[in-house]
């Protein structure tokens, strides 16, 4: 059976490989139907997802997993963390940008990661190329491997800019490694400050 493949589910890869050894617990926010959670859980002993979803949640409780908790809340204001690792996927523009970087931040305990993969808009013309590239490479994979469509809310085109993305990044979470990919996807890799 060929496994489910979308633009979101290709950088779970990039999300698993940031996952510290020394890993206890993480979170998934945004989790939806719980397969970045459920993959995480295969690195990380207690794993916790949390979606607005309703639906989303009910298949990721009905999807099963030990050492997963699913809450169906607001990852803005619920009481929880923090974690050794936090990752969003394909979230963050759900969000005030601004708001859910800090929020995401504050969620890491010190010494812990925080790993976003997101989504943006061009940045005009100059974006052309990679644009093209983004949608021959699309139409490439979609042929080879199909397209599975999640069940949970979309919003498109995302609020922000690449380079607005950039820059709050720069902004709110210094020292974070930002990278933008194929897929109309960037990422960024924060390592929270430790105690001294």
């Amino acid at each position: 059976m060929t496994p489910r493949w979308n633009h979101n589910l290709h950088y779970h890869r990039l999300i698993l490989d940031a996952v510290p050894a020394d890993a206890t617990t993480a979170l998934d926010v945004g989790c939806g139907e719980g397969v970045l959670a459920r993959d995480l859980r295969g690195r990380v002993p207690q794993v916790t997802g949390i979606d607005l979803h309703e639906p989303s949640i009910a298949l990721a409780r009905a999807t099963g997993g030990t050492g997963i908790e699913y809450v169906c809340g607001d990852a803005l204001t619920h009481p929880m963390g923090p974690f050794d690792v936090v990752a969003s996927v394909a979230t963050l523009h759900h969000l005030d940008a601004r708001a859910g970087l800090r929020r995401f931040a504050e969620l890491v305990r010190p010494g812990g990661r925080l790993v976003v993969v997101g989504l943006a808009r061009s940045d005009g013309l100059r974006d052309a190329p990679r644009e093209l590239g983004a949608v021959v490479a699309h139409a490439v994979a979609v042929r080879r491997r199909g397209y599975w469509e999640h069940s949970a809310p979309q919003v498109w085109p995302p609020p922000g800019t690449y380079a607005g993305m950039r820059a709050l990044v720069r902004e709110e979470l210094p020292g974070a490694r930002f990278r933008r990919h194929l897929y109309w996807r960037w990422s960024l890799v924060w390592d929270k400050p430790g105690p001294c």
